[in-house]
C-alpha cells in the first residue's frame, strides 16, 4: 500500500511537503484485543497496540495439550489417598490413644479430645477449600470490538490459545487445571487444584493446620506409647556394661535390638502407635519445608513462578513483613502500635 504525494517546488518554503512512504501489505494487521487494523513499519513478531494496549504475539501457537485426562486422574487419586490418611490419621488416633489417655488421666483425657476436635475440624476444612475452592479465575472484560474497549482497557493482556481469551499479566494458564489463574503460585497435585489468589491463603492455613496436627500427633503417640510400651529386655552384656566397657555404636546397637525384640510383644494398639509416630514426623518435616518456602515467597513478595521469572529477568522485589501482613488480610500494621520499633525500621531504611 503506497502513499505518494508530490514535493513542493524549492521557491515556495510556505506550503508543505509531501514524502512518499512505502509499507508492504503484509505488515497490516489486525489486534485481536479491539478488533483495530494496525500498520506496522517493520515485521515485528510481537507488538502492542496503541489503542487497548494488548500484545499480540504472531508467533505464539497452540500446542496441544496430551496428557490432560492422566494429569486430573493423578490430581484425583492423591487427593483420595491424602484424604484416606487423615481419616486413618484421626479414627487410628481415637482409637489407639484415647482409651490410654483416659486410663491416665480424666481431666487430660478431657482436654486431649478438645483438642484433637478443633485441630481436626480445621484441618478437613482448610484442605477441602484449598483442593475444591477456584484458585482464581482472571476477571471477564469485554474484549475483540473497538466499540467495547476503551482505551488502554487491555493494557499489557495477552491472548490464551489455550482458552481463546484474554488473560491478564497477573495470570498464568495451567495445563493440569485447563484454565487462566490469576496469581497463580504453583499447581499442588495433593490437593488436586492450583494455589492462586482465591485459594492461596486457605492453602498456607491448611498448612500451618496440619504442621500443629502432625505435631500434636507424634508428641501424644510418643507420650502414649511409652506407657505401654513392653519392657526393654536387654542381653546378657546389659546396657550398663555396653556404656562402661563398650562403644557408643555397640550401646546405640544394644537399644535398637531391644526396642526390636520388645516391638514383638506389642499389641494392634502399639503398632498403630507407632505407625502414626513415624508418618506424622515425615508429613511434619515435608510441610514444615514447604510451608517455610511459601512464607519466604510471601515475605519477597513474590509466588513461586513469579519468583522462578525474576530470576531469570534479575530483577529484586521488596521484602518486608508488610507483605506477610498483607497477604493475611490485615489492613493495619501490627507495627504503628509499637512507634519505638517503627521508628528505628524508617532509620534503618535510609
Amino acid at each position: 500500500m503506497d502513499f505518494a504525494g508530490s514535493s513542493p517546488a524549492p521557491d515556495h518554503p510556505s506550503q508543505e511537503e509531501f514524502h512518499v512512504t512505502s509499507v508492504a501489505e503484509e505488515h497490516e494487521t489486525t489486534c485481536w484485543g479491539c478488533g483495530s487494523h494496525l500498520l506496522l513499519t517493520s515485521y515485528a513478531p510481537i507488538f502492542k497496540c496503541g489503542w487497548c494496549g494488548a500484545i499480540t504475539n504472531q508467533n505464539a501457537q497452540k500446542s496441544e495439550n496430551k496428557g490432560f485426562r492422566w494429569r486430573r486422574l493423578r490430581d484425583w487419586l492423591f487427593v483420595c489417598v491424602l484424604m484416606i490418611f487423615m481419616l486413618f490419621m484421626m479414627c487410628g488416633g481415637v482409637w489407639a490413644v484415647y482409651p490410654v489417655v483416659f486410663s491416665i488421666s480424666y481431666y487430660w483425657g478431657i482436654f486431649h479430645s478438645i483438642i484433637t476436635v478443633i485441630l481436626s475440624v480445621t484441618t478437613t476444612s482448610t484442605f477441602f477449600l484449598a483442593a475444591f475452592q477456584c484458585a482464581g479465575a482472571p476477571p471477564f472484560i469485554p474484549w475483540g470490538s473497538y466499540l467495547v474497549v476503551e482505551k488502554g482497557g487491555l493494557e499489557n493482556y495477552t491472548f490464551c490459545h489455550y482458552c481463546s481469551k484474554p488473560k491478564s499479566p497477573r495470570a498464568h494458564h495451567c495445563r493440569s487445571c485447563g484454565m487462566c489463574i490469576l496469581d497463580m503460585d504453583h499447581h499442588c497435585p495433593f490437593i488436586g487444584n492450583c494455589v492462586g489468589a482465591a485459594n492461596h491463603r486457605t492453602f498456607i492455613s491448611f498448612l500451618i493446620s496440619a504442621v500443629i496436627s502432625t505435631i500434636y500427633v507424634s508428641i501424644t503417640a510418643a507420650y502414649v506409647g511409652f506407657h505401654i510400651w513392653p519392657p526393654l529386655k536387654y542381653r546378657s552384656l546389659g546396657i550398663s556394661s555396653a556404656y562402661s566397657g563398650g562403644s557408643a555404636l555397640r550401646t546405640v546397637k544394644e537399644i535398637i535390638f531391644a526396642f526390636l525384640r520388645s516391638a514383638e510383644l506389642l499389641s494392634a494398639r502399639g503398632f498403630v502407635l507407632a505407625y502414626l509416630f513415624v508418618s506424622s514426623v515425615s508429613v511434619e518435616i515435608g510441610l514444615s519445608v514447604l510451608l517455610w518456602q511459601q512464607l519466604c515467597y510471601i515475605y519477597e513478595g513474590n509466588t513461586y513462578l513469579s519468583h522462578l521469572s525474576s530470576q531469570r529477568s534479575d530483577s529484586v522485589a521488596e521484602r518486608d513483613c508488610q507483605n506477610i501482613v498483607r497477604f493475611f488480610g490485615c489492613p493495619y500494621s501490627a507495627f504503628r502500635y509499637l512507634p519505638r520499633f517503627q521508628n528505628s525500621r524508617k532509620r534503618h531504611k535510609k
